[in-house]
């Protein structure tokens, strides 16, 4: 690869975050910043979106939505014949019809330290989300913990929570 092609190449890979980050923010958190109205269970039209996006000065290429959707490693968006939503982490009411599932045994949650003493006092809670965003191994809670708490956080603590805890009503027992 020639030093243009890299040149390029990073270019890309810096649109594709920042077209990644601009859907989530708009999808999951504020879609009527752009004028979006999603429905209850957090699709919009394409064509929509892609409308909103060019009046609000970031024009999306059809072309850069599939290539985002196709390429995000958590599979953050879906969709599904003309619509497209966010596949998780909303901060607003929405309702994703996703399936009950029985949980393994063992469920990780990415914290910083600084937090451990108030989930282990409080338990754990959504904050701004919904939802309180568990990981099935290490790993995945590694690499989502330190999304989360940026690179200027540390030390990271993955937090195993069994799966008694989780069925229950309040996740204060049985974490950390």
């Amino acid at each position: 690869m020639n030093e243009k092609q890299t040149d390029e190449k990073e270019m890309d890979e810096r649109r594709t975050v920042k077209v990644s980050k601009y859907l989530s923010k708009h999808l999951r958190h504020q879609p009527e910043r752009i004028g979006l109205t999603l429905d209850a269970s957090g699709w919009v039209e394409i064509d929509d979106l892609l409308a909103a996006t060019a009046a609000h000065n970031f024009r999306i290429t059809r072309e850069e939505l599939d290539h985002v959707v196709a390429s995000n490693d958590k599979k953050r968006f879906a969709i599904e014949g003309t619509r497209i939503r966010a596949s998780q982490g909303h901060s607003i009411e929405v309702d994703l019809a996703l399936p009950p599932a029985t949980p393994p045994a063992y469920l990780y949650h990415g914290t910083v330290a600084a937090n451990l003493d108030a989930i282990r006092a409080e338990g754990l809670r959504p904050m701004n989300r919904h939802d309180v965003h568990l990981s099935p191994d290490r790993e995945t809670a590694t690499r989502v913990g330190l999304a989360a708490a940026g690179p200027s956080c540390s030390p990271w603590t993955p937090v195993p929570c069994t799966a008694t805890a989780m069925s229950s009503t309040s996740a204060r027992t049985g974490c950390g």
